[in-house]
């Protein structure tokens, strides 16, 4: 357990030096004014919680500290987290019960979709599962070519279409794939597509429908990849994603990149869908399980200057 707290102690380097390392500052011990206040605020919108979360967590500390007669900046640090703890969820577990269990990944171009889908595929694989993809990006030969490497990397049966294909029909030809090899879990790929494009949604919502009528009930999962480096812009394109496909549930990646940690309380604030997974580095073995202490733990750690 003392590793994974400190892989994410590590991986969140960035947002708690960039920002959260700053409110030591401010819990410096003098007493409560309301600059103490104001600058908090200020590092929490700084730090991508949000402009509505962040008032919630200024107002409750506020009445904390009139409810427990607080002077002392110090004594805010322990209800700090307190307020942020009830605003970071741990996710349900993931049930992988039906045979195949068809996950579909969507998201922007450039979110780090693809690299996640293969991470997704060690873990599943590692746990016994028997694992089969899917390229249905057919709008960019390279995304076809991307997932066709990790798949041989990983020793993977995969389905991909010819660029310009119908990315439904390949969603259908994976999902009967999977069905005929008796898959555990098939992992579906589509176009990264910007949430403002129009037709481009429209086809995810095809690509949608097709997977159930191939399999009733499925995707039983529908994962957003987001950028974590991208703050609260990525909430814009969550809202889109969610509308059109009825997101499930999002996996944070490069969040080892990222300054804006702080995100992670928007998205469950704003979306009200679970954090899967983050993504911690570059290896496969470095999609973590979202862990909702050690990513407070992470956050709120002291760096060195």
């Amino acid at each position: 357990m003392a590793s994974i707290f400190s892989k994410w102690k590590a991986g969140l380097t960035k947002t708690s030096k960039a920002t959260f390392n700053q409110i030591k500052s401010i819990f410096g011990g003098g007493d409560i004014d309301s600059s103490t206040y104001e600058d908090l605020e200020a590092l929490l919108i700084q730090a991508d919680l949000g402009v509505e979360t962040t008032q919630e967590v200024i107002q409750a500390l506020k009445q904390a500290q009139i409810d427990h007669n607080i002077i002392k900046s110090t004594d805010l640090a322990a209800l700090l987290r307190q307020e942020l703890s009830k605003r970071i969820q741990e996710p349900p577990p993931i049930q992988l019960n039906c045979q195949p269990s068809v996950i579909l990944i969507v998201g922007v171009n450039g979110s780090g979709k693809t690299t996640t889908i293969a991470k997704l595929a060690y873990r599943f694989r590692h746990q016994g599962k028997k694992v089969m993809l899917g390229a249905a990006d057919t709008y960019r030969a390279a995304a076809i070519d991307q997932l066709q490497i990790w798949a041989e990397r990983l020793d993977l049966p995969i389905i991909a279409g010819s660029p310009g294909a119908d990315s439904g029909a390949v969603a259908y030809d994976t999902v009967q794939a999977a069905i005929a090899r008796k898959a555990d879990v098939v992992i579906i790929d589509t176009a990264g597509r910007l949430h403002t494009r129009f037709n481009l949604m429209e086809e995810l919502k095809k690509v949608y429908r097709v997977i159930g009528k191939a399999l009733p009930g499925a995707p039983h999962y529908v994962w957003l990849v987001l950028d974590a480096t991208t703050g609260q812009n990525a909430l814009q394109q969550a809202r889109a994603f969610q509308q059109a496909v009825q997101i499930n549930g999002v996996i944070l990646a490069k969040l080892d990149s990222s300054a804006r940690g702080g995100m992670a309380f928007a998205i469950q604030k704003e979306l009200g869908v679970p954090i899967y997974f983050a993504g911690l580095g570059e290896t496969f073995e470095d999609l973590e399980p979202f862990n909702p202490q050690a990513f407070l733990d992470g956050v709120l750690a002291p760096t060195a200057s």
